[in-house]
């Protein structure tokens, strides 16, 4: 079973250039398990924790990686991480990927082949993230080339927006806890939210989905990233990659993460619950319309 035919991708009017998207498997997995625990009183009672399971991922038929994951969205998450390692270009380069969970197993078929995929995968960079742990090195030499929209801005009263909307998700968290959450705004429009046992698997299945739907969406000029995970610099990185301008957090940041998102140009903002906040770079990015009382 197929989740999409080939469409075009980037047809803004007539005569614009079509690319083909890549045909995608439907699988589906259980997001949780019931368990049976003792609890401080020595009950035993039922509880739900969250899933993990691996994926490993090849490349027409060259095994590229395992990614620990929920499973809840695993073509976008595929498809998002060959995008966020910048092993391809843009969805057109991908044929298919078709997911198996009784092998896991995802194979995805390119339509030429990646290009000096031994040089570009022979370097990896140990990172601090859940459920992923290692980047490849040209991801960490691309922070260069990035270049964010200058003028991009969010609201004050469209960042509590995005929060009373967080508060209100409903979610795995909620359920099993053990999980991060992340999810992509327009203003205090939420327009996906994920959720993965590693906060980089969930910002890569979000980047997945965005290049394969249309321009409006795809482009991240005028849309917000939130997530409960740290703002490490790879979550930098990756946010700029999508060309997401401004970054909220429930965590903070660490050093490196502030460094590279001054550079970049991009507002990081951190420790955001309720109405509190700490916007630790460029705050020209942000507009103080809601007086605290």
């Amino acid at each position: 079973m197929w989740l999409n035919e080939p469409l075009a991708f980037g047809a803004v009017g007539a005569s614009a250039p079509t690319r083909p998207l890549p045909r995608l498997s439907a699988a589906s997995a259980p997001l949780t398990r019931a368990v049976e625990v003792v609890d401080e009183f020595g009950q035993r009672r039922t509880i739900r924790i969250p899933a993990e399971r691996g994926l490993t991922v090849y490349v027409d038929k060259r095994e590229l990686v395992t990614l620990m994951t929920l499973g809840a969205h695993p073509e976008w998450l595929v498809l998002g991480y060959l995008r966020n390692q910048r092993l391809i270009d843009g969805p057109q380069d991908i044929e298919s990927i078709t997911v198996d969970w009784d092998v896991g197993a995802a194979a995805v078929r390119t339509r030429t082949g990646l290009v000096d995929v031994e040089a570009r995968t022979a370097q990896r960079v140990v990172t601090t993230g859940c459920g992923q742990g290692s980047v490849f090195g040209s991801l960490m030499d691309a922070v260069e080339r990035i270049a964010l929209p200058p003028t991009a801005q969010l609201r004050q009263s469209e960042l509590y927006g995005i929060l009373r909307a967080i508060r209100e998700q409903d979610s795995t968290y909620k359920q099993a806890g053990s999980v991060h959450g992340c999810a992509l705004f327009r203003g205090e429009e939420l327009l996906l939210f994920v959720e993965d046992v590693g906060r980089h698997n969930a910002v890569d299945t979000i980047a997945g989905w965005m290049w394969l739907q249309g321009e409006d969406i795809a482009r991240g000029d005028d849309k917000v990233f939130y997530t409960t995970g740290r703002l490490t610099s790879e979550m930098i990185i990756k946010a700029a990659q999508m060309g997401v301008p401004i970054v909220v957090s429930r965590s903070g940041t660490t050093q490196m993460g502030l460094e590279v998102a001054e550079r970049l140009g991009l507002c990081a903002i951190g420790r955001a619950t309720h109405t509190r906040f700490l916007c630790y770079t460029h705050p020209q990015r942000l507009v103080w319309d809601t007086p605290l009382p």
